[in-house]
């Protein structure tokens, strides 16, 4: 790789956040980059690559520049000042987007030779132009608005990741004029040229082609795109919210007019719209990107989606369905004979919608409770909480309205329960609620029983096919009390008592599995290490095994240097960020593939008598101190060795997908015969212990459909 996050003083034991952030995304590239990937796949990301920096841009630069604009100096752990900061991200966000267009120069040719062609307005034939107007006449002309810029109007505004054209003019006297187009985002980016599904035009090319209809009188010079990137963090002061609905809602306003950090244009743009975008816009050119060809090259990922070569994809996968699972009984008489866990996407996310449904449906369940933070538009858990408040079931759901990006989606389908009947609980003030849980309370023999279902990801079927996540579900009565205590935190307390909720927590309640952030998570993170590091010292077995997202809080990596200082083993799966830097005794590598890793789970040896705990909150100073996280242990000893022997213990041997942290912060990828893909086996297991031959598009219909539904239970 070609530069790390490392550039502290020699010595420093941390590695710049940002920085790494910025070498994750590289290593996304590579993906893109590497020869043996599927075409498509490799298009694709590209295009991830590129989305993630635009998001990066929009939340880490904008609050970098929040604190510059505020006179803060303050150090981030590596010893730089903000402005030391947005220089080193700028450096390699340069680079970053070169090596990105380095690639497109290589995909493009490859991909006009498999036979999808974007053609550039130059190559198009006389009968493709006339079939091209009359499209544009159909279809796109009537969506467009010039917006001229001059005395009587005013610079117009520029949406954040909207792709613009600055239309540079000049009048029959020699006078330059300015006017700016936003390019409408339907019907795509890549127009299919009439008569060829796989010969395609940028939008932006097909209306430069015709701009000069809107501009009689004058010489069109040049049609320049070009696009704004803006400051996307949320402000929401804790001591001004009465209702946190409306005050996301108004701050989303906000947020769509909030400054400028980037822009990326076109690089034959003039002198006289880069002096006009400058004095108007109010930035830098430091802040400026010259693109060498096409923009927003996030929206490539409309040629993996539509186009038709299956060959230049990866082979499809259908997930398995477990063979616990594949019986005539009901989801909750399988869940009581034993805790199942899943782990996804090779495990199916149809037992997950199986089980809010059938709790929708039963006559039995008489309440269900769940949090929900991300989910897809057309969500049939959704759906279902929404069905089983309609047939009277008691139904509360904690829907995070912060979480960013998806707050105008969340909002949409909160208000939705709520017509449902749903009791619907807006998360709490300055604390973001990221633990998934769902509780169902089923009535079974004159007893009440609870059903517990716990994950590392989100209840979303779109991003379940693609995440790698864990679940765990459980009818053990001590997940049940924890899991009621949770719900009652949640919805039982206002903004004047969260810390009085706290300290009554930490003193009074009696919490059996679960590990609560921010309460414990920090503390008992910090309580397992130290306890590995006193069983080295004392001569017993010590190994600490740790995958996650991100690696970022100090006194958690102080901890990991004294214990591999004491002789503890350490490994660490860190897909993205990780500010530790590795040593002898603790090895960190990142895996890079087919599904996004978001696993997060840890193993401790403890003297011989190994714990293993799923999370869903990362070693972050925001998971330990400002969301409300939840940790619990896996106690079934079959499902700790399949943790232990057949997930961490693939991930661990990848040769063929993984990258290893080096101490000056660069990754290699890591060497040998590449005979371990750790995903591609995980496939492999699934497809090997599959006892459901029904596809997934199937069983996501009619969850179920293979068993008998939910019937009485008896008294055990």
């Amino acid at each position: 790789m070609a530069d790390g996050p490392g550039n502290a003083p020699t010595g420093t034991a941390l590695f710049n956040r940002e920085f790494s952030w910025i070498e994750f995304n590289r290593r996304v590239l590579a993906e893109a980059e590497d020869a043996a990937v599927p075409l498509l796949d490799r298009v694709k990301f590209l295009s991830i690559a590129s989305t993630n920096l635009d998001e990066f841009q929009m939340v880490r630069v904008g609050t970098i520049r929040e604190l510059i604009a505020s006179g803060i100096q303050e150090r981030s752990a590596d010893g730089l000042t903000p402005k030391q900061q947005l220089k080193g991200i700028r450096e390699r966000t340069r680079r970053l987007l070169a090596a990105m267009y380095e690639c497109l120069d290589v995909l493009l040719p490859k991909l006009r030779k498999a036979g999808v062609r974007i053609k550039a307005t130059a190559d198009l034939t006389k009968r493709e132009r006339i079939a091209l107007r009359e499209l544009y006449d159909n279809e796109i002309a009537a969506t467009l608005t010039p917006l001229a810029v001059d005395p009587g109007h005013p610079f117009p505004f520029l949406a954040t990741r909207a792709l613009n054209l600055a239309i540079v003019l000049e009048s029959g006297r020699g006078e330059s004029h300015v006017a700016f187009m936003k390019v409408p985002p339907r019907p795509s980016r890549f127009i299919p040229i009439p008569g060829s599904r796989t010969s395609l035009i940028p939008i932006e090319s097909l209306i430069a082609m015709h701009v000069a209809d809107f501009f009689p009188g004058l010489k069109v010079r040049r049609v320049i795109p070009m696009r704004v990137i803006r400051n996307a963090d949320l402000l929401l002061p804790e001591d001004e919210i009465q209702d946190l609905l409306k005050s996301v809602e108004t701050e989303l306003r906000r947020r769509e007019r909030k400054e400028v950090v980037w822009i990326e244009i076109a690089r034959d743009a003039d002198e006289t719209l880069m002096d006009l975008l400058e004095a108007e816009i109010g930035i830098k050119r430091d802040d400026i990107f010259f693109a060498p060809s096409l923009l927003k090259l996030g929206d490539l990922m409309e040629l993996y989606e539509r186009t038709p070569h299956a060959k230049l994809k990866e082979a499809p996968f259908n997930p398995r369905i477990p063979s616990q699972l594949a019986s005539a009984e009901d989801i909750f008489s399988i869940i009581r004979r034993g805790d199942l866990l899943l782990h996804r996407p090779f495990d199916s996310f149809t037992t997950i919608v199986e089980f809010v449904q059938t709790a929708a449906e039963d006559p039995d369940v008489v309440a269900i409770k769940q949090t929900l933070y991300r989910t897809e538009a057309k969500s049939l858990v959704v759906d279902a909480l929404a069905r089983a408040a309609e047939r009277g079931k008691q139904v509360t759901a904690v829907v995070e309205l912060q979480a960013r990006f998806d707050e105008q989606k969340n909002i949409a389908w909160a208000r939705r329960l709520e017509e449902a009947g749903v009791q619907v609980v807006y998360g709490l003030i300055g604390m973001k609620v990221h633990g998934k849980v769902c509780l169902v309370i089923r009535r079974e023999a004159g007893e009440l029983r609870r059903y517990v279902h716990l994950s590392t990801g989100n209840y979303n079927a779109l991003t379940a096919r693609i995440y790698t996540d864990l679940d765990l579900l459980t009818a053990n009565e001590a997940f049940g009390d924890d899991a009621s205590n949770l719900f009652n935190v949640l919805t039982g307390y206002s903004i004047t008592t969260i810390q009085e909720m706290f300290e009554h927590y930490a003193k009074e309640w009696e919490w059996e599995q679960l590990i609560l952030g921010p309460v414990d998570y920090h503390a008992w993170t910090l309580q397992q290490i130290e306890r590995e590091t006193r069983h080295a010292r004392e001569g017993r077995p010590a190994h600490i095994i740790a995958k996650l997202n991100s690696l970022v809080e100090p006194a958690v990596i102080r901890a990991l240097y004294a214990a591999a200082q004491a002789g503890v083993k350490i490994d660490l799966i860190v897909r993205g960020i990780c500010c530790l830097v590795p040593n002898d005794n603790i090895r960190v590598v990142s895996i890079v593939d087919r599904f996004l890793e978001h696993t997060r789970v840890f193993l401790f040896r403890n003297g011989g008598d190994t714990e293993v705990y799923v999370t869903s909150g990362d070693w972050m100073p925001r998971n330990f101190f400002r969301r409300i996280e939840l940790t619990w242990p896996i106690l079934a000893p079959e499902l700790r060795e399949r943790i232990e022997k057949q997930i961490l213990a693939t991930y661990l041997a990848d040769n063929a997908k993984s990258w290893k942290l080096q101490p000056d912060g660069t990754y290699k990828k890591r060497s040998g015969d590449a005979s371990t893909r750790s995903q591609a086996r995980f496939m492999e297991i699934a497809r090997a212990e599959a006892a459901l031959a029904a596809p997934y598009e199937e069983v996501i219909k009619k969850p179920g459909a293979f068993r008998k539904k939910a019937g009485k239970t008896k008294k055990r």
